[in-house]
């Protein structure tokens, strides 16, 4: 054998003599002299049984171990106490630990571990120094009981029977500040009676946690507050929430807590309660970035039960068997940029008795959620707390449910395309709120335009009330297709636009002050317009309605059996029209009646083409028909006997080219053509036409009407002017021409036995002298056509309707026809006459009283008293006929 080997052999059984020495030299070391130097050099007190030590692979196992803090008061360390059954480390760094006072190891074992310990104080934050760390890469604790108290005394973590078996296990007062007591990457963890206390507000119990293949199971998981609700509002005033969770029991694979990451897959709740009670304490948005990221990559609820409370203690929001699931729930710095906060890859959600109250309640029997649809049944909305100038709803909803294609937020704006929507059985009110100036609308959130591709309402029950005039629609059904919103320019607000339309309606009804609408059927869609059995009743009585207008106002009653209307139109839009190629009202029968009793309305009154001017969108019917109707107008004064009635029987109206003078390309002049029997006695006919685009407002109008009895007359002149008439109008042309100023043009009449008689202001009795002389004056016959009468200029008042002013160029030709050319000079024999007639009644009255002076003293009476009586007596013995008036 060569010496050099011999030489080394020799050296290396040299230096394992040596080192199995010094390890035995250690480990009797140890044994008797540790203790003492751990009682020495550390904050404290050892004892043990066994000890072994490997100083070459820093092994060391111990059993019967006692460990006792040397100054429990001292806060500046981690304070210990209690015993272990057994502690085995691995690898160990002897020189960390004891020249640097640093504990590190691989791997640590506890068997029956039953210690206290107490946490040192926080870090120093400007040195950024920790105190007695400890450093364990793998932790395994087995039946061990354990209680972690803060600095304060205070405990913080408690758990019994505990078996633990943790890879890359972290605890420092780091991670405790930031309420991650331990992070580590692996687990295997079993124990009971679990407590952790991370603040003065919570305390966390857990009744049980095992770990079979990977997978936890909690059971009876509680988040408890500390204080009461009152005391929490009293103690904590600047916090809006206070929480309170009770999970039956949680289960959860793949737990991962490192560093500053939460995650964990397939986490299961049962039986979850959640209750948050809120305060008015207004939410602060933080300026710390999360701390935390969280993973969890399928989140299942089962049967859950969550309420928020208000801060007077009603419930704000309650919803129980919520059924949640979502796969692959992200939460960190990226996503809280996000306008919603969390990322998601699906999600399923479904509940029942859903509840959310606050100026009004909101509840759904039933919902049921995901990304692409979504369902809720039996949904009520009723008015909460009432808040001046909103908008009241109180309505029921059988079922709502929706599709959507396509809902995703890009540059932090909504993008949404909604395949349908359906709504079923509405039933109730919405009382409108007075209208307040707003703002511009903030829409920078979503992605224009919104698309809607079809909504559907079926079987409905609804009234919008809007300043107590509700308007009802029954049995109302409606489909909308291809909705499409977009936002307004300039002023904001949305612009709705649609393809096509179906609404229908029956026993529609609007209520106004003075009217209650009705209709049997109203069916409208993007081209054609249907109402059926349309009524428009007064609600009150005519003395009523006078005494209730301040100034003079029309009064209708209306009924129209059918209205029906061809064309487009959308009135939805930005870009309202209407154009309609044929309008047609098919027997209408209405009345109108004006009192003279109130006060004339100041105001100026436009014509026609005007109002039409002023509307503010393109609106063109090519064809307005109006056939088999009856019009009727009434109209009274303070002295009248009761109204004067102008009946127009079997009325129809023909109108081309109604419009607003603002679609391009279209004529804009109106024709109106009048066939209708006047009084229900003779024909009429009339032209009329006035173009909507000349600012003049310049118009004409022409009529005849043949063989007349001028008594048909009778029920408009008799209650108005005290007067009625006989004989037979032949025939009667008027051809006018007129502007928002004055009326001209011919009037001609042809006239056979007139004749007037003037009545009482009671209308009962006949003025004999004074329907004498009215026969004078009127011409009764007027032989062949005559020839026409020039009306010239006769001035508008403004504040008097168009009819009004065709009524005057009427009178003005029949003054001018009956009467003659010096109509002034009539009219004055006339006043002159009707003085001098009041005069010989007061003589007569006079008269009358000297005789009755005379009778009053038959006895004192002389003969040639007596005499002149007699002659008295015969010359009035008769009551004065209405002819001696």
């Amino acid at each position: 054998m060569n010496k050099w080997v011999k030489k080394i052999l020799i050296a290396v059984g040299v230096l394992l003599i040596i080192f199995l020495l010094a390890n035995f030299g250690l480990n009797i070391w140890l044994k008797t002299r540790l203790p003492d130097y751990i009682k020495n050099n550390t904050d404290y007190k050892v004892s043990y049984k066994t000890l072994d030590v490997d100083i070459g692979t820093g092994n060391i196992i111990s059993t019967g171990i006692s460990v006792n803090s040397k100054n429990p008061q001292n806060t500046n360390v981690i304070g210990l106490q209690g015993t272990i059954d057994t502690l085995k480390i691995s690898r160990l760094g002897i020189y960390d630990a004891v020249f640097k006072g640093q504990i590190s190891s691989s791997d640590l074992l506890l068997a029956r571990p039953d210690l206290n310990v107490t946490l040192a104080k926080p870090i120093d934050h400007k040195t950024g120094k920790k105190r007695n760390p400890v450093l364990f890469d793998n932790i395994r604790i087995n039946n061990g009981n354990i209680n972690i108290f803060r600095h304060t005394k205070q405990k913080f973590l408690s758990v019994s029977q505990l078996d633990l078996s943790v890879e890359n296990l972290q605890m420092t007062e780091k991670s405790v500040e930031n309420k991650l007591p331990v992070v580590f990457d692996r687990y295997d963890i079993k124990g009971k009676n679990f407590f952790f206390r991370p603040d003065n507000l919570y305390v966390l119990r857990i009744d049980k946690i095992t770990t079979t293949n990977g997978q936890m199971a909690v059971d009876n998981l509680r988040l408890i507050p500390l204080l009461t609700f009152e005391q929490f509002k009293r103690f904590y005033p600047q916090k809006p929430k206070l929480f309170q969770i009770d999970i039956q029991k949680m289960e959860f694979t793949d737990v991962v807590l490192k560093k500053n990451k939460i995650s964990l897959a397939n986490a299961g709740f049962q039986n979850p309660v959640l209750s948050i009670y809120t305060t008015n304490a207004a939410v602060k948005k933080s300026d710390k970035p999360l701390n935390y990221e969280v993973d969890l990559e399928n989140i299942k609820l089962n049967n859950a039960v969550v309420q928020v409370m208000k801060p007077d203690g009603n419930k704000l929001f309650f919803a129980r068997n919520l059924n949640v699931n979502i796969d692959q729930l992200k939460l960190n710095k990226e996503t809280q940029e996000e306008v919603i906060p969390v990322g998601y890859k699906d999600f399923r959600l479904s509940g029942n008795d859903i509840l959310f109250s606050n100026h009004r309640t909101i509840s759904a029997g039933s919902i049921a959620l995901n990304p692409k649809s979504g369902e809720l049944r039996n949904v009520s909305i009723v008015p909460g707390t009432p808040v001046s100038g909103e908008t009241a709803i109180d309505l029921s909803v059988s079922h709502v449910a929706f599709n959507v294609n396509k809902w995703e937020f890009i540059d932090k704006k909504l993008n949404l395309d909604v395949k349908d929507v359906l709504v079923d059985n509405v039933k109730g009110t919405i009382k409108a709120g007075e209208q307040k100036a707003r703002g511009k609308a903030n829409l920078k959130g979503i992605q224009f335009p919104v698309v809607i591709r079809k909504v559907t309402l079926k079987n409905s029950n609804i009234v919008y009330d809007k300043g107590n005039q509700p308007l009802a629609f029954n049995d109302l059904n409606a489909t909308i297709n291809d909705i499409e919103l977009n936002e307004k320019s300039g002023h904001g607000g949305i612009a709705v636009k649609t393809k096509d339309y179906v609404i229908t309606t029956k026993n529609f009804a609007y209520r106004t002050k003075f009217y209650n609408m009705s209709a049997g059927l109203l069916k409208v869609n993007k081209n054609k317009a249907q109402i059926s059995n349309f009524t428009m009743k007064p609600l009150i009585s005519r003395a009523q309605f006078i005494k209730m207008i301040p100034v003079e106002k029309d009064l209708y009653d209306l009924k129209v059996s059918q209205i029906n209307a061809d064309g487009s139109w959308d009135l939805f839009s930005q870009n309202k029209f209407i154009n309609a190629s044929h309008v047609t009202i098919q027997s209408a029968d209405a009345n109108i009646f004006r009192s003279k009793i109130p006060k004339d309305d100041p105001k100026e009154k436009p014509l026609y083409s005007r109002m039409l001017r002023s509307i503010t969108f393109p609106v063109s019917v090519d064809h307005l028909n109006v056939k088999n109707s009856v019009l009727v107008y009434e109209e009274d004064t303070p002295e009248s006997a009761g109204p004067g009635k102008l009946t127009f029987g079997n009325f129809n109206m023909d109108v081309k080219n109604l419009n607003s003078a603002k679609t391009k390309g279209k004529p804009t002049r109106v024709d109106i053509r009048i066939e209708c029997s006047f009084m229900n006695l003779a024909p009429l006919a009339v032209n009329w036409n006035f173009d909507v685009a000349d600012q003049r407002d310049v118009f004409a109008i022409s009529g005849r009407t043949v063989n007349l009895p001028a008594q048909g007359i009778n029920p408009f002149i008799r209650p108005y002017l005290h007067v009625t008439a006989t004989g037979t109008i032949q025939e009667m042309l008027f051809n006018f021409k007129g502007n928002p100023e004055k009326i001209y043009g011919t009037f001609n009449l042809r006239h056979k036995d007139l004749k007037v008689a003037i009545l009482d202001k009671n209308n009962r009795e006949k003025k004999g002298v004074l329907t004498a002389i009215a026969n004078l004056v009127v011409r009764s016959n007027s032989g062949k056509l005559p020839q026409a009468v020039n009306i010239e200029d006769i001035p508008r008042d403004p504040t008097k309707s168009f009819f009004n002013l065709f009524w005057r160029g009427i009178e003005s030709g029949l003054k001018k026809t009956l009467i003659g050319k010096n109509i002034d000079k009539t009219e004055k024999t006339v006043k002159n006459t009707v003085s001098a007639v009041k005069d010989m009644k007061q003589s007569v009255k006079e008269l009358k009283n000297e005789i009755n002076s005379i009778q009053h003293d038959k006895k004192s009476a002389s003969p040639d008293e007596k005499k002149k009586k007699g002659l008295f007596r015969k010359v009035f013995k008769k009551k004065e006929s209405p002819e001696t008036e």
